[in-house]
């Protein structure tokens, strides 16, 4: 008897002395088979002219197959007579522990039925034991045991793209890291504006994430705090990132559109010579301008820019000099541009305020701040969150109030936005690839644009339709 082991595990025992159908046996009876199927095949052919030739046709068809069976007997002597299969037995399971809001490394292990000294263990020996310490809620913790209930193994998935696991070795517990890469699907959706940007992308099926996203690509030429208008339309080119057949993620968007008022704003996604990744309109003009058109999104505006108005509080006609921007308490603020923090403070007017320099000439100020997350003398980049809104200070409700000096000289900061810097462009050299590589992106949004027009056709006939 022989054994020999398959490499998944499957043990092959060879026996050839074992009682049972001999394997010459069986192949006797195959090649006699053969043989009785020629002799039927050749006495149910058509008679022959020459009945001496179908019979030696049949002689030379009965030493084929006595040959055959020599030849078999010879080749297959040494095959054993006997085949037996043996599973080994399967690995150990995982034990899967859920990572809940206030858990901690020793409490998971602690539930998993192991002590503090098993977390040591793991953690020091192994050389990427930190990232083991840094868990989150909906993350698993696996744990693996042999027969004697030792600790052998323990598997940190992060997420479906991540998974570290620690294997017990003759030197102590090893890592390995494994990462996979999602599947990129490129999809589209098309929205109408009935109200704000925020609810006609939730409509359109988008997330939130994505609908910020929008937002920001489209921040230096439209304010959609206050610019959309029923009946503007938007269109997006995107990718869904996919694992294992279910939807993980957001991808980025490839290209997208805004038509606000009748004017038509573009962007598309674009990696330049430098390796670089940006937005530009068609003609290569960089989408993210010097100044966000609004410091903060999908919220009204309360108060425009005024120089006579009647102040709520003090009940007295003085100068607005800014624009505020009811929104939601904590509401996040952003900087509209880059630049240096100047001020960062508290008094019983401004209450909570921010004051940020932009080069020598810009001054941007964010007032009646809930808090803020800047302080004085830092640098900030354009949509930094640098504070919440609330209603510090002389304030009637929770609201922005932002201002835009030029110069020291106040300037409304809804119009103020032609007269600034223009935006990069794409060098001329680099154009004629810039409009190859968006040119089937821009077909696609053309296409959905036209898809929303005809959309809002039959809805407009469908609406005059009398009952």
């Amino acid at each position: 008897m022989s054994e020999a082991k398959h490499p998944r595990g499957i043990a092959i025992t060879l026996d050839n002395t074992s009682p049972g159908l001999q394997w010459p046996n069986i192949l006797f009876l195959a090649a006699l088979a053969i043989f009785a199927f020629n002799a039927i095949a050749i006495l149910n052919t058509p008679v022959a002219t020459n009945q001496r030739e179908q019979w030696a046709h049949f002689d030379q068809q009965l030493l084929v197959t006595k040959q055959q069976i020599e030849l078999s007997n010879i080749a297959l002597s040494s095959i054993p007579d006997r085949i037996t299969l043996s599973l080994a037995p399967p690995p150990p399971s995982w034990l899967d522990q859920k990572v809940k809001n206030g858990d901690t490394l020793s409490l998971i292990f602690k539930r998993a039925g192991y002590n503090d000294e098993d977390v040591h263990n793991v953690i020091s020996q192994s050389a990427d034991g930190a990232s083991l310490g840094r868990i989150f809620p909906g993350q698993t913790i696996a744990f693996q045991t042999n027969d004697s209930n030792d600790l052998i193994g323990v598997k940190h998935i992060k997420s479906p793209l991540e998974t570290v696991t620690y294997m017990y070795t003759d030197s102590g517990f090893e890592s390995q890291v494994e990462t996979r890469s999602p599947e990129s699907r490129e999809t589209w959706k098309t929205g109408v504006i009935t109200s704000s940007l925020f609810l006609a992308g939730q409509e359109a099926g988008l997330s939130q994430n994505m609908i910020l996203d929008l937002a920001n690509i489209f921040g230096g030429v439209v304010d959609f705090a206050l610019d959309p208008r029923r009946g503007d339309t938007m269109q997006l080119v995107y990718e869904e990132l996919w694992v294992d057949g279910e939807k993980y993620s957001d991808g980025e968007i490839i290209a997208a559109s805004f038509n606000n008022q009748g004017e038509t704003f573009s962007a598309f996604r674009y990696t330049d010579a430098n390796g670089n990744t940006n937005y530009y309109n068609e003609d290569g003009v960089s989408m993210r301008k010097t100044f966000l058109m609004a410091p903060l999104d999908f919220t009204r505006v309360s108060s425009d820019f005024n120089m006579r108005r009647m102040h709520p509080i003090y009940k007295i006609t003085r100068p607005h000099r800014g624009t505020d921007y009811a929104a939601p308490t904590g509401t996040p603020v952003y900087a509209a541009g880059d630049g240096r923090v100047i001020q960062a403070g508290y008094n019983r007017t401004m209450g909570n305020f921010v004051v940020v320099q932009h080069s020598d000439q810009y001054v941007t100020k964010y007032l009646h701040l809930q808090k803020r997350m800047v302080d004085t003398r830092q640098h900030v980049s354009q949509s930094q969150v640098i504070g919440a809104v609330g209603s510090t200070g002389a304030a009637t409700g929770p609201h922005l109030h932002y201002e835009f000096l030029v110069n020291g000289v106040h300037h409304n900061p809804r119009t103020i936005y032609k007269d600034l810097p223009k935006a990069n462009v794409l060098p001329k050299n680099e154009l004629a690839n810039f409009r190859q590589a968006i040119s089937r992106a821009n077909m696609q949004l053309a296409a959905l644009r036209s898809h929303n027009h005809l959309a809002m056709i039959d809805t407009a006939e469908l609406n005059a339709t009398p009952n």
